[in-house]
Order: C-alpha cells, then sequence, then structure tokens
C-alpha cells in the first residue's frame, strides 16, 4: 500500500485530499504545516508527498527542496498545489524539484492519476535502492597489457566496418 503524507492549512483541502486517496486504497496522513510535515517524514516513509506551495512555518518549496536533497528521501515524489487565487511559481516549483503541480479545489480523477503514478515511481525507486549491488569483480590483479591486446583485437574487428561507413556518409555529404 502506498503512503501519502499530505501537508495543507487547509482543513477542507486535507479532508477533501484524504477522502480522494483512502478511496483509491492508499495510506493518507495528513499535517497543517510545513514543519509538521518535515518531522513527520522519516516516521511515515512517504511514497508521495502533496504539499501546499504556501505552506505556514516552511512553505512546499522549502519541503520540496529539502527533500529532494536528502537521499534517505530520493525516491519520494512531490506534488505542489496551490488554490485558484495563490500564484503557483511553475519555475520556483521546478527549481525545488517538484513531481507534479495540482492546483486547488481538486479535480478527484486528476489527483488520483497523478498521485498513483508518482507512487508507483517511487516504488521502483525505493525497490531500485533497497536491492542488493552486485559485487565487483577483484580488478587488483588487472594486467594492463591484457587490457590492451582486448582492446586491439577488438578495434581491428571493428575497424573495416567504421571505415565502411565513414566513407558512405563522406561520399553522401559530397554529392549534395
Amino acid at each position: 500500500m502506498s503512503r501519502v503524507l499530505l501537508a495543507d492549512d487547509s482543513r477542507h483541502a486535507q479532508n477533501m485530499g484524504e477522502l480522494i486517496l483512502r478511496d483509491e486504497g492508499l495510506q493518507v496522513v495528513c499535517v497543517g504545516d510545513g514543519d509538521a510535515a518535515w518531522k513527520r517524514l522519516a516516521e511515515i516513509d512517504p511514497d508521495v508527498i502533496v504539499a501546499d506551495a504556501f505552506l505556514p512555518r516552511r512553505s512546499g518549496y522549502e519541503l520540496c527542496r529539502q527533500v529532494k536533497n536528502d537521499p534517505r528521501f530520493r525516491h519520494v515524489q512531490v506534488i505542489l498545489t496551490a488554490g485558484v487565487l495563490e500564484p503557483l511559481d511553475e519555475a520556483e516549483a521546478a527549481l525545488a524539484g517538484s513531481d507534479a503541480l495540482l492546483m486547488k479545489p481538486f479535480e478527484a480523477s486528476v489527483v488520483i492519476e497523478t498521485v498513483k503514478s508518482l507512487a508507483d515511481l517511487a516504488k521502483t525507486a525505493r525497490e531500485r535502492r533497497n536491492s542488493p549491488r552486485p559485487a565487483l569483480p577483484d580488478l587488483s590483479s588487472l594486467d594492463p597489457e591484457a587490457v590492451r591486446a582486448a582492446v586491439t583485437i577488438a578495434l581491428d574487428a571493428a575497424l573495416p566496418a567504421m571505415v565502411d561507413e565513414i566513407t558512405q556518409r563522406v561520399v553522401a555529404a559530397l554529392k549534395k
């Protein structure tokens, strides 16, 4: 089940967002300001944050920047929101690293589509981050001459085809 941290100082926006997302089977935690969102972030470990750009105590832009700059939260996708009367600065949102923008009042189908697609991206990023890395081969006994010989053999094999390709391109360019 995907987790969503919804940060908005409007109780109505929290209720609407929570209702829309819970009906889709998402786990939702609501907070009312940017500081509370930052404090709860590690505990909740959300896949997606939906944050009002104009949160008190720490704006959604600031929150987004902090999330995107913290290696612990590289998988987290951030959606910034704003009301119809609030001027959402798309350039600032992009600089902060926002993954999507939504305008209030929320259109349920748009919220669902946006959150679900970003939650899928977050899950993939989380799995990649948590998967064990393959062991590197021991390169301590690497023989530079053997590598040079292998490169020479590879180039010898590839050179005739490269010469033919370059010749064809030069001839075609000269005919124009």
